[in-house]
């Protein structure tokens, strides 16, 4: 999940939970960059209200406390299928599945790190971890040289949030609240599209040159343009990091109608629900195992894209980002439900901030470590598709108030950009536009 902008917290519960022969119910919060002199002083007093569980106690509110945990089974069914009949359709099929709660986990134990690190290293750790997922696979299908997978499901990522995300949580807030529009704040939101607009531009003249055939050094320029872009938006995306921790507190506070400060500093029980420890230790677990099912996944695209008669753009667009995010998906939807917009603009535009400043210049600049030539150059049709989201995302927006009708009309919009990459294909084949690199760059998370 992407990093929440200013005030904005996760909060999620957690029933079912024995303790002491009792039902509990816990709630836990995460906020970024809005943690006061006062929030710090809250905090200290019930760090550690969560006594040592214990390996079992640790296990049950990690990995029984909810039902979405039952598909890790399909992680081991996944290498089974892949040891023994080697079907690559079963074996993509197996591992999305895998990876869905995997990646929800993730985000929980990176939320339960954070309680103990403070707001500034806590809104790091969720830009780096809250992406993890798709970066993990991007990496593997980089060490593959599968560029193209790379640079489409990372586009996916972004389409989804933006489209499919937002407008699924515009419209169930909108039918769940009916008298009033919601609101949300504008600020953020714009500062966000300015962002994306940044990374499009990063994205477009890259493509352009190439297009257009005007680079100075064939075939160097492109590249080279392409990685000086990438440290350059990795340089605005750690001054935003910056100034939404540090320089404007007032400008992330969210927009509650009819809470008062009372009400909402009563509900929000900032308690980790485990130690610091056991945090790091079920980070490293699950990255490790979404390591392993990524590369399972990224081997069996290519198969899967024939035995299942599915395009690999469509596979890397569409279907990539919608299972592998489902979880923080549902989280997005759940608070607007609740008229929490601004968690769910977090979640939305946040996370697609996150993955168009530092996800794609992250992986170009991992390919440059690596000497595999991956690059800004997306191809005009993705770049694109990506400009005109962007620009219909930032008009949606602009007047910080959302209903149903626009949820409806974003959702339409992700209907018609993934019809369009289901007739999609690329200019060359994916063995043509991905150059293998030497065995020796080559290594393993």
């Amino acid at each position: 999940m992407g990093s929440l902008n200013g005030r904005a917290a996760l909060e999620f519960e957690d029933e079912g939970l024995e303790s002491s022969g009792s039902i509990a119910t816990k709630k836990h919060s995460f906020a970024v960059g809005s943690l006061s002199n006062g929030g710090s002083d809250n905090r200290s007093g019930n760090l550690y209200m969560s006594s040592s569980h214990g390996v079992i106690g640790s296990i049950k509110i990690v990995v029984l406390s909810t039902k979405l945990n039952i598909l890790m089974i399909f992680g081991p069914i996944a290498i089974i299928v892949d040891k023994t009949s080697g079907s690559h359709g079963l074996v993509f099929l197996f591992s999305l599945l895998g990876i869905i709660p995997l990646a929800e986990r993730l985000g929980f134990a990176t939320e339960q790190l954070a309680f103990f690190t403070g707001p500034t290293v806590g809104g790091l750790l969720n830009a780096t971890f809250g992406n993890a997922t798709e970066l993990i696979i991007s990496i593997y299908a980089l060490q593959n040289g599968m560029t193209r997978v790379v640079q489409q499901s990372l586009l996916g990522s972004i389409l989804s949030n933006m489209l499919l995300v937002l407008g699924c949580a515009f419209f169930c807030g909108g039918f769940v609240i009916t008298k009033r529009d919601q609101v949300f704040n504008k600020a953020v939101t714009t500062m966000s599209s300015g962002l994306l607009l940044m990374a499009v531009m990063g994205l477009l003249f890259p493509a352009v040159l190439h297009a257009t055939h005007t680079e100075l050094h064939f075939g160097k320029s492109e590249l080279a343009l392409s990685r000086f872009s990438s440290c350059i938006m990795l340089v605005a995306y750690a001054a935003y990091i910056f100034f939404q921790l540090k320089s404007q507190d007032n400008l992330y506070e969210p927009i509650n109608e009819g809470e008062t400060p009372t009400e909402e500093s009563s509900d929000d029980e900032e308690v980790p629900a485990i130690s610091k420890w056991e945090s790091i230790i079920w980070l490293s677990v699950f990255t490790a195992w979404i390591s392993i099912l990524s590369e399972f996944l990224v081997d069996a695209i290519e198969g899967a894209s024939v035995s299942l008669k599915i395009p690999i753009a469509f596979i890397s667009v569409i279907l990539l980002p919608i299972i592998g995010n489902a979880a923080e998906h549902a989280g997005a939807v759940m608070f607007a439900m609740k008229d929490k917009l601004d968690i769910s603009l977090g979640v939305a535009i946040g996370s697609s901030t996150q993955i168009a400043m530092f996800g794609i210049p992250f992986c170009v600049i991992i390919g440059w470590i690596m000497g595999c030539p991956m690059d800004l150059n997306f191809q005009l049709f993705e770049t694109a598709t990506l400009f005109i989201t962007v620009l219909v995302v930032a008009f949606m927006l602009q007047e910080g108030t959302s209903n149903y009708f626009k949820g409806l009309m974003l959702m339409l919009c992700y209907v018609i950009v993934a019809a369009s990459f289901f007739v999609h294909t690329d200019p060359a084949s994916l063995r043509k536009l991905s150059l293998p690199f030497p065995a020796k760059w080559r290594f393993h998370l």
